[in-house]
């Protein structure tokens, strides 16, 4: 009997300091996951702010401007503007006007001009091979309706 309460003890004594061992094991295997996604979701939020930023202010922009040549220079300038200030790619951003009351000429005085912006979100970390950080991207896409100026002069 004392014999098998030594080998009871022996075994114990095997497996002194693995319990830490294996909790920063699993600490790290859940941990480090856990803290891409958070550093992901944050990188598309910050996109879709930007995309959100550049729809309100472009319609903002074409529906207060006199005429359709000034629409056109500001939108340019407000769009180069939050790309750079929001670190959008400007490679992936498409913008498209439309007026949302289709008897009106688009655009003109009083008519209602929608403005979506969409762009892709690259995530962090993902390596360029095998095109993986083409094929991760994540589509944000942002939609603002603004009414054009009764000022509004098409020329």
């Amino acid at each position: 009997m004392h014999r098998a309460r030594v080998s009871t003890e022996r075994a114990g004594l095997d497996d002194a300091g693995s319990a830490a061992l294996e909790f920063i094991l699993v600490g790290l295997v859940l941990l480090v996951p856990i803290v891409y996604l958070v550093v992901a979701l944050g990188a598309i939020q910050g996109q879709a702010l930007g995309v959100e930023a550049a729809a309100r202010q472009l319609a903002r922009t074409v529906a207060a401007a006199p005429d359709a040549a000034t629409a056109d220079a500001r939108a340019d300038r407000v769009l180069a503007a939050i790309v750079d200030e929001y670190g959008l790619d400007p490679d992936t951003i498409e913008v498209a006007v439309r007026c949302v009351d289709a008897a009106v000429a688009c655009p003109s005085a009083g008519a209602l001009i929608s403005v979506t912006v969409t762009a892709q979100a690259a995530l962090p970390l993902v390596p360029a091979v095998l095109d993986l950080d083409e094929r991760t991207r994540v589509p944000v896409e942002a939609t603002s309706v603004q009414k054009v100026s009764r000022f509004w002069v098409e020329r």
